[in-house]
This record gives C-alpha cells, sequence and structure tokens, in this order.
C-alpha cells in the first residue's frame, strides 16, 4: 500500500487556497484546511467530496500559539506533512504611501509575512523529524514579488520578502531534504481579483480594465510542484494571465 500523501493549505476557504486544496484532494492527498473562517473550510471539504481525507482547522495564523495547534492536530491525525502550501495573505486599499494607516501596515505584514514564517517553522519542525523525512513549502509569491502596482506598499514589501523566505528555506531546509519553492500569480479570477475585470490603476496613472484567468490553473499548477520528488524543484514559476501587463512596460 503506498505511503499517503499528507497537505496543508493556508487560507483554504477561498480563492488560490481553496483551488489548490481542491486540486490535491481531487490526486488523493490528505489535505488540512486551514483559515479563518470554519464555514468557508467547510464548503471547500465539502465540494472536494473527499471525505476524511479533508480536515477542517479553523485558525487566525498571525497567533503563533493557533499555528502550532494546528500542525499539531494534523500531525496526531496523520503523523506526517509532505506538503506546506503557505497561501494566506491579504492587501490594503490602494492609498499613497504616506497616508497608509500604521495599523493597515502591520496587518499586512502579520498575515503575508508573519504568519508564513510561523507556518514555515512548524513544517520544519515535521518536516525533518519524519520518516521518511522531508517534505515541500510552497509560498505564494505574487507578480507583486517582482514589480509593484501604484500604492501597493504593503503588499509588494511583504511579496518581496516572501521570496526571501523561499530562498532561505531552499537554502537552510538542504540537509533535511525540505525543499523550498514559490508560486508567482497574476490575475487569477477570484473574489479578491475580480475587481481587476472593471478596471484598475495603471503606472501611468490610468484605469484600465485587466485579462484574468481560471483560478484552476493555479490549484493544477501547485500540485504539479507537490507531486514532484524531493530531488527536483521548481524554485520560482510564474503563471499569469498571458495578456496582463507585466512584461514590458505596462
Amino acid at each position: 500500500m503506498a505511503q499517503k500523501r499528507v497537505a496543508l493549505v493556508t487560507g483554504a476557504g477561498t480563492g488560490i487556497g481553496k483551488a489548490a486544496a481542491l486540486a490535491l484532494l481531487k490526486d488523493d492527498y490528505h489535505v488540512a484546511l486551514v483559515g479563518r473562517r470554519q464555514e468557508m473550510l467547510e464548503k471547500t471539504a465539502a465540494e472536494s467530496a473527499a471525505g476524511e481525507r479533508a480536515l477542517v482547522l479553523p485558525a487566525d495564523i498571525t497567533k503563533p500559539e493557533n499555528v502550532h495547534s494546528a500542525f499539531m492536530k494534523l500531525k496526531d491525525k496523520w503523523g506526517r506533512l509532505d506538503v506546506l502550501f503557505n497561501n494566506a495573505g491579504m492587501g490594503a486599499p490602494a492609498v499613497p504611501m504616506e497616508e497608509l494607516p500604521i495599523e493597515t501596515w502591520k496587518a499586512v505584514v502579520d498575515i503575508n509575512l508573519n504568519a508564513m514564517f510561523y507556518c514555515t517553522q512548524e513544517a520544519i519542525r515535521i518536516m525533518k523529524a519524519q520518516q521518511p523525512k522531508g517534505g515541500r513549502i510552497i509560498n505564494n509569491g505574487s507578480i507583486s514579488a517582482h514589480a509593484p502596482r501604484p500604492m501597493s506598499v504593503a503588499y509588494t514589501s511583504t511579496k518581496h520578502a516572501v521570496t526571501g523566505l523561499t530562498k532561505c528555506i531552499s537554502l537552510d531546509g538542504r540537509r533535511n531534504d525540505i525543499v523550498g519553492s514559490q508560486i508567482d500569480i497574476g490575475n487569477a479570477l477570484t473574489e479578491l481579483a475580480a475587481r481587476m475585470a472593471q478596471g484598475v490603476p495603471q503606472a501611468d496613472g490610468s484605469i484600465k480594465p485587466e485579462p484574468l484567468m481560471d483560478v484552476k490553473h493555479v490549484g493544477e499548477a501547485v500540485l504539479h510542484m507537490a507531486n514532484l520528488p524531493l530531488d527536483v524543484n521548481v524554485q520560482f514559476i510564474t503563471i499569469m494571465a498571458t495578456k496582463m501587463p507585466f512584461v514590458g512596460r505596462g
């Protein structure tokens, strides 16, 4: 009998996290669904029709003790962790940098960077101690890990920081067969990105609609990365709506 494959996805109730969780569950993974809203996690679990292979774990992952509790529940239930998809994140209202409330800046840093680090620590502790040891940590970067949108300082700064975290995981994880990967996503159609079809600010000050892609393709890309053997890594992958303004100057 093949060893079960276990994954944990943060922000699994909506959008990219939901798409990735559904793709993993469809491929016979056991998946812990982590997020703030239990009812949304329950919907993801129900939609997957995966039964006992979907574990709903509501948690505010900006609190380290909640992160520890969620990972311990996964370990107690399934005994190991093969894949962490560090997906949960948030943006901030598009306002001039000097007008961004400090509380908003801190909230974005807390979920986009601090929570990702807390989850990474817990994953490494499990992955290096299990047999067979090792695993893969996939971070949700963004096109904003490479190029900012206007008035996006909190989101862009944290997503650039995610790239540093990914590289550190790759380097420090080697000795324990722990692999760090990053998926940079541009304009997947989610509740968060739907507004782009109506028009969003461009670097030249204009407002223009932008093309979007089906979020299921992001889920499939995460699954592809998850399924690689640990001696192979997609270090960075960019998946985007083909005609979105990223390549070139706008």
